[in-house]
């Protein structure tokens, strides 16, 4: 039976508080020198929904906005965030290399992310992730931007018939319900507590999911 790992980013792999006010403030101050925002930049009503897609994100954030003016908004923040990513100002969490490492010897790992294309394929260039991640899925596939439906496609693409969904939000462990997979929710950052209640195991350090796989499947990386 085929198995895999597959892992969110924001929030799981990659620390997006590390860049997120800096771009969410240079997004807004950018709607404010166009008079289409007024007030402070609403970075705590972020923090409560980071993960979701993007739609409801500025759906969310920009309630009076019009659609085009949420895309436009989207497409700054987009550009912000990567910038930060190439400059270096972002992370992967602790541990996570090392496990990537570890997993990879033993079963292909993949990405399924709410995140735009591009803004995955620079973190993933940035911090190397394709020497380990066999691909990365965004939310970008799914018209719906249903997660449970992005991890199925992960599924389908790949004869992929068992294994985990790595994750911090609920739509991380619905997505590995509705689809049979073991599920792990990490308590890292923005992880809500009610959210992960559903998850079949929770972590608080990255390091420790290599040793739940390894014992779910009985199995052990190669010695070196």
């Amino acid at each position: 039976m085929n198995s895999a790992v597959i892992f969110d980013m924001d929030g799981t792999l990659f620390q997006t508080n590390l860049i997120l006010e800096s771009a969410l403030e240079s997004t807004f101050e950018q709607l404010r020198q166009k008079e289409q925002w007024t007030g402070t930049t609403p970075i705590e009503k972020y923090r409560e929904i980071m993960g979701v897609p993007l739609p409801v994100v500025w759906e969310t954030l920009c309630p009076e906005h019009s659609p085009q003016m949420r895309e436009q908004s989207n497409q700054l923040f987009q550009l912000a965030l990567i910038e930060q990513i190439k400059s270096g100002n972002g992370a992967l969490y602790e541990g996570v290399e090392s496990t990537l490492i570890k997993l990879a010897q033993t079963q292909p790992l993949f990405i399924a992310s709410n995140g735009q294309t591009d803004y995955l394929q620079a973190i993933a260039e940035t911090y190397n992730l394709t020497k380990w991640i066999k691909n990365i899925y965004s939310i970008d596939l799914i018209p719906s931007g249903n997660k449970s439906e992005l991890v199925a496609t992960v599924l389908k693409e790949n004869n992929i018939q068992s294994g985990f969904v790595v994750g911090d939000r609920s739509s991380d462990i619905q997505a590995a319900l509705d689809n049979h997979l073991t599920s792990i929710g990490v308590r890292f950052d923005f992880a809500q507590e009610k959210e992960l209640e559903k998850a079949d195991y929770i972590v608080n350090r990255f390091d420790e999911i290599s040793a739940i796989i390894e014992s779910k499947y009985n199995i052990h990386s190669p010695s070196k």
